[in-house]
């Protein structure tokens, strides 16, 4: 405990107090300050100035990173017999349908995405007590109910995530890991900004990227310029 202590003031120590980095800075700084001895997610903390209680300040949305996220992401389709060979082609993890919505109401929920089709979204309604409070219900919105069940496991595979702004108006996600190079979180970080960009809410007044923040698993957060992203103003 102690040596962690120690490793925390030393990284603290690589942090400029009241100074905020470029984005190729951050990304840069964080490999000096992670301490720990697994390969950390580097993750993007983005404030907005908007009012999530409004329905129309809502941020919601999907981005494919370009060099994904490097974790793995376990999906599960739930489909009808027709579509299974071509899920379980596509890299699916699980597939099948009564059998997996059984599990689920027994409480298993081993799984980061669920992808489903839109015929038998009725039946998986009724696990929205379960599926909702853990971020895996399907959403048309983010490609998660289509018809297309085997390109939306390749897209989830290659690096798609979908993001929403919590109650505190911030958006968070992870944008890969320590291992990345600097290079590649900047390109994903400016991937996944420039998306929340474009949904910027008409109703939405005054400053609307309030602060960027990049940090690991076990890190401090390092500041960013927002300035030095285009358009986020």
């Amino acid at each position: 405990m102690t040596k962690l202590t120690k490793n925390r003031k030393l990284a603290l120590t690589k942090i400029e107090p009241n100074r905020l980095y470029k984005l190729t800075e951050a990304a840069a700084l964080l490999k000096e300050i992670t301490y720990t001895k697994f390969d950390a997610s580097v993750d993007i903390d983005v404030r907005l100035g908007v009012d999530p209680r409004k329905s129309n300040q809502m941020v919601r949305g999907v981005v494919s990173l370009p060099h994904g996220t490097g974790k793995q992401v376990r999906v599960l389709v739930l489909c009808t017999p027709d579509k299974e060979e071509a899920a379980k082609a596509a890299g699916a993890d699980y597939v099948g349908l009564d059998e997996y919505i059984e599990k689920i109401k027994g409480g298993w929920t081993d799984i980061d995405v669920i992808i489903t089709m839109p015929s038998v979204m009725g039946k998986i309604g009724a696990l929205g007590r379960i599926l909702g409070p853990r971020g895996l219900m399907p959403n048309p919105k983010s490609g998660t109910v289509t018809m297309d069940v085997d390109k939306a496991v390749k897209e989830v595979k290659q690096g798609k995530i979908d993001f929403k702004v919590d109650k505190f108006g911030i958006v968070h996600t992870s944008i890969g890991k320590v291992s990345f190079e600097p290079e590649k979180l900047v390109d994903n970080a400016v991937e996944f900004i420039n998306s929340i960009i474009k949904l910027k809410p008409t109703t939405a007044k005054g400053t609307y990227i309030k602060s960027i923040y990049l940090s690991t698993t076990m890190s401090y957060g390092i500041p960013v310029d927002t300035k030095t992203i285009s358009g986020s103003n």
